[in-house]
């Protein structure tokens, strides 16, 4: 059996008294496109959430593999460490971007290299690459809003890349955009995420955007239901 990339087990997430998740497992494989999908408020924004780090959960486990210091639980690992996986092995797609908006495109997509040491003109000319790889070199002297939304979004996507991460985590990626510009997005990020062996995690509620991956698990009140049976077989 192939060893998970990450696996969540059990997890439970609280806001006051409301219970975002209620002991939701999942896997995600090396290299693999996994779409989670469920209604509104189901839990699967707040799933994506705690497996990339940006929140710990309050009970259950978060395992990651793929660092240099071998597996380790991220629901232990401190914001300092956490934040270390999002410069390095994790990128992080949201709904609307979340560019910097005085930056432009190219400083945008560099930004996370020159935050992590690497000089300048090196961070330009791979950033300037991972702008090309996504169609938007043209936009690289813009500014977010000077852009269309998807051109916008592919210059995210371009940022989540430009470090050569284990794993994208992509929130809605295509919720804001038109369906053309949504089936653009998705084509390169798969394309791209394919070429680089990088896994992605997909949160979304569109069908045809879910029909873009490997393999889909639905979130339901909390909980991760419709599993395959070998995703079972870690899980229970």
């Amino acid at each position: 059996m192939t060893t998970p990339l990450i696996e969540a087990r059990g997890l439970v997430k609280r806001y006051g008294t409301t219970d975002a998740l209620r002991g939701a497992s999942l896997r995600l494989l090396p290299g693999e496109v996994l779409a989670v999908t469920g209604p509104s408020g189901s839990g699967k924004s707040t799933l994506l959430h705690c497996m990339s780090g940006i929140v710990r959960p309050d009970e259950g486990e978060v395992r990651y593999t793929g660092g240099v210091a071998g597996a380790e639980r991220l629901d232990q690992a401190g914001e300092g460490r956490r934040s270390t996986l999002r410069r390095t092995d994790f990128g992080v797609v949201f709904q609307f971007g979340q560019l910097v908006g005085e930056l432009t495109a190219l400083d945008n997509v560099a930004l996370p290299l020159l935050l992590a040491g690497t000089s300048r003109a090196a961070a330009h000319e791979s950033a300037g690459t991972w702008l090309e790889r996504f169609g938007v070199r043209g936009q690289a002297a813009l500014r977010p809003g000077e852009m269309s939304g998807g051109q916008a979004q592919r210059v995210a996507l371009a940022r989540a890349m430009v470090t050569g991460p284990k794993v994208v985590f992509a929130d809605e990626p295509t919720g804001a955009l038109d369906s053309l510009a949504g089936e653009q997005v998705m084509t390169a990020l798969v394309h791209a995420a394919r070429e680089s062996g990088t896994a992605v995690l997909l949160v979304t509620h569109d069908a045809q955007v879910a029909a873009y991956a490997d393999r889909e698990a639905t979130v339901r009140d909390g909980v991760v239901e419709g599993q395959d049976e070998t995703v079972a077989e870690v899980t229970r």
